[in-house]
This record gives C-alpha cells, sequence and structure tokens, in this order.
C-alpha cells in the first residue's frame, strides 16, 4: 500500500481517491490524508479490487482469445493484480512472514519487516503464494474461460474487502506512524459488515452466471470461497495483531494476499 498526497480543494470523491491511490497505481489524486478520507477509501477498497480483479480476467481472457493456453492465461491473471499494486501487497506479505517467522520479541519483529530485503521466510512464503495462484487459475480456466475470468474478479474484490474488515473499529495499529496507523480503526463494524454482505451477494451472483447451467451450485461455490478467504485473512489478522501488537502496512498486504489466494484455491477445489 503506497502513500500519497497532495492538496485539493475540491471536497468529492475523496473515499474513492484514497483507495485507488493507496492500493493500486491507477491515476487517483489523493487529496486528504486523514482519518476521515480513510475511512471512506477503505470501505471504497472493494470496488477498486473489482477493478483489479477485472483487470487480471481482461488479461487472462485476451489471452485465450489469442490462442493461448489456460496456463499461460493463469500467469497473466496473477501478474496484473501486481503490475496494478507494484508489488507491494506481495512485498508486504513477505515482510509479514518475516516478521512472524523470526521468533523475536514485537519490536525487533517491526524493525525486521521495516527493512528493504527480504529474508527466507519471505521468499518462501512468495514462491508458494504465487505458485498456488497460477495453479487454481490454471484449473480454472481450464474449465473454461468465464470460470477463470470470474474467479479472478472474486478474488481481487475479495482480498480488498478482507481489507476494509481488517481496518475496522478495535483492530490497533502496531506503530504510531504509517499508512497502517492511519488506517487502523477507522471503518465502523456495521460499515465493515454491511460492505461484506454486498460483496459476498455479488460473489455468490457471479457464481450463478458462471457455474451455469448450475446455477445454484457456482453461487454456493463463489461465497462459500468467499467467506473461506475472508476467514483466512481474518485468521492472519488476528495472529498478527497478537504477534505485533497491531497491524502495519505490511500485515495489511499480507491480509489481502491470503485472501486472494484462498478464495482461488477453494473456487479451484470446487
Amino acid at each position: 500500500m503506497r502513500a500519497v498526497t497532495t492538496t485539493d480543494p475540491l471536497p468529492r470523491f475523496h473515499g474513492p481517491r484514497f483507495a485507488f491511490g493507496t492500493l493500486t497505481v491507477l491515476p487517483a489524486r489523493v487529496a486528504r490524508w486523514d482519518r476521515d478520507a480513510a475511512r471512506g477509501g477503505m470501505l471504497c477498497a472493494p470496488f477498486a479490487g473489482l477493478v483489479v480483479g477485472g483487470c487480471a480476467a481482461a488479461a487472462g481472457v485476451l489471452l485465450l482469445l489469442l490462442g493461448a493456453g489456460p496456463l499461460l492465461a493463469a500467469v497473466a491473471s496473477a501478474a496484473v493484480p501486481a503490475v496494478l499494486t507494484r508489488g507491494l501487497h506481495l512485498d508486504g506479505l513477505a515482510d509479514t512472514a518475516d516478521g512472524l517467522g523470526s521468533a523475536r520479541p514485537a519490536e525487533e519483529a517491526l524493525r525486521i519487516m521495516k527493512r528493504s530485503d527480504i529474508g527466507p521466510f519471505g521468499v518462501v512464503t512468495l514462491v508458494f503464494v504465487l505458485l498456488a495462484q497460477v495453479a487454481a487459475l490454471y484449473e480454472l480456466y481450464g474449465q473454461g474461460w468465464a470460470r477463470g475470468a470470474v474467479a479472478a474478479v472474486v478474488a481481487g474484490t475479495v482480498a480488498r474487502l478482507a481489507l476494509t474488515l481488517a481496518c475496522r473499529t478495535g483492530v490497533p495499529a502496531a506503530r504510531p506512524e504509517g499508512l497502517g496507523a492511519v488506517v487502523a480503526g477507522t471503518v465502523p463494524a456495521r460499515a465493515a459488515l454491511a460492505a461484506g454482505v454486498l460483496v459476498a451477494a455479488g460473489c455468490a451472483g457471479a457464481g450463478a452466471l458462471a457455474g451455469a447451467p448450475a446455477t445454484a451450485y457456482g453461487a454456493g461455490a463463489h461465497l462459500g470461497g468467499a467467506l473461506v478467504a475472508l476467514a483466512a485473512a481474518e485468521a492472519l489478522l488476528r495472529r498478527c495483531v497478537r504477534r505485533f501488537g497491531g497491524v502495519t502496512g505490511d500485515v495489511f498486504g499480507a491480509v489481502a494476499e491470503t485472501a486472494a489466494t484462498a478464495a482461488l484455491v477453494v473456487l479451484a477445489l470446487g
């Protein structure tokens, strides 16, 4: 997640700007860098994920139309989200893995996470997460372009919904500075729940379309994938809060990648 700040007299669209400006590399001027803007931005995070997932799906389907096989389409759909986030979520995942795997006290683990290099825990985690994403997308594209495309969209959206839920009130920041401190605890619990219900319903609807003619099965599978993904992200979030005393920007990146990977794996199994 990246921080961008500018001055802008227009008070409109601060939430979407914050979401796209911090969660993607798409052009969006972040005019306000305060907790009110952060609240709106994190509530808009699933919409940013929908756009990222849509771009990932478009890349995969385009390659299929050009004659590529499902493996190359899967690689493209896994690569696009990394490109659109400049790899910051993956970097956060690696740093969080290094922090959790260090077995050091919280303050020292946080210092390890701030280093620019990636340790062995981070490297291994990145390798297996990316392999899991590509393998799952390969299975899904092999079942049809619609299955793979919808899975890419669902994974992108659910990954950013996990950020919305991670920013709910009651989840503290591990440091007094940085992006984690700005967004931590900004989203009211009821608003986070409403966003979760809306996204879950959207995943079920997309699954019904992609799963035709077995529409009921498709809806249930995609809803289940979203719920399992959120459960996995929540488990990691709680582990990090206990381990580090709160959340950081790296933890948010790890939560997003965990949710995306879990969603894809469940959909491939389904």
